[in-house]
Formats: structure tokens, sequence, C-alpha cells
């Protein structure tokens, strides 16, 4: 997973729970890289799940809230990093619409050993899309947060709602509705 996944994740945290739960959460967590990282280095998958489990038992909140917390607070820390990802999309449905054929092939030239999720696109208007998240991390609910925060970037709101096409999290269909 790459570093700024991992960078971004300690910030959400500082920001909304403090720098002692940070500390706390890195102290309580099996880190090999002793949670140490960089924007641009690569890490396990598993010290990510070490890190939203430590902070899941400590602010007392569900490990699937928080990550839906993360996927929102995550979309600006992305967008500020690489704004030329966004700025060629003028709404949230055609952004959404070009993550597997645009976005993550630009993810890919700047980070060849990422490892993303796919969205095979069902359906798709001007004012709603269908999509099938897959991903064997089963961080779906941080999926839902960055699409969420797409509509706010673009000044709109949406109805999300989510079908587990498989009961651990790593196929999932999203129905999104542009409101107004």
């Amino acid at each position: 997973m790459k570093g700024v996944v991992f960078t971004e994740f300690l910030e959400m945290v500082e920001l909304k729970f403090g720098l002692e739960v940070v500390d706390t959460i890195i102290e309580n967590s099996n880190l090999p890289s002793e949670g140490i990282y960089t924007s641009v280095g690569t890490y396990s998958f598993n010290e990510m799940v070490s890190l939203i489990t430590s902070l899941s038992d400590e602010v007392k909140a569900p490990m699937g809230d928080l990550i839906y917390a993360f996927g929102l607070y995550l979309f600006n820390g992305l967008g500020s990093a690489h704004p030329e990802v966004i700025e060629n999309y003028t709404n949230p449905i055609s952004l959404l619409y070009a993550i597997e054929d645009h976005i993550h092939v630009h993810v890919k030239k700047l980070y060849p050993e990422a490892e993303l999720p796919t969205f095979k696109i069902l359906d798709k208007t001007e004012n709603s899309i269908t999509m099938v998240y897959c991903s064997s991390r089963g961080l779906y609910r941080l999926a839902h947060g960055l699409i969420e925060k797409t509509f706010e970037h673009f000044n709109g709101t949406a109805t999300i709602t989510y079908e587990l096409l498989k009961e651990d999290g790593t196929e999932v269909k999203f129905d999104i509705i542009q409101n107004g």
C-alpha cells in the first residue's frame, strides 16, 4: 500500500483525535515500519489494518465508520497532491466514470506497484451511475467516502447506496444518484 495513504491516515487521526492518539495507535500496532512512513514508500496492507484496528479500540468507534471517514478525508489529500487528475472533469459523474480507464491509469504511471481496486461500470446516465467495486482488501467504505467527497468537490450531493455482492466486502455494487 502506498505511503501516501498512511501519511494521510495519520494526519486525519491527528486532526480528529490528537497527536497522543496517533502515538498510542502506533505503539499498540505491530508495525515493521515502526510507524515511520514516507508518501512515496510502499508498506504492507497489514500495517494499515493494525492501525485502523488500534484506532477503533482506542476511540471506541466501529472500523467501518473510521474507514469511511478516512475516505472523506483522503479525497482532499489526493486531490491536492495530484490536481491534474481531477481538473479534467467538470462533474462528479464523469469523474467516477473515468476512475478505471483514466484515473487509475494515471496512478499506475506514477506508482507502477500500486494495488488498486477495480470499478466496473454497469450503468451510467447524466445524473446517475452504478458500478461494482472489487478489491481483495474490502475497503468499500473508503471508496464510499471518496465517492461522497467527489460530489462535494463539485458542490453537489448524491444518494449513495451499496450492496455487498460478497459478504467480506471484496465486491460491492454502488448505486449513485446525483441530487438536484
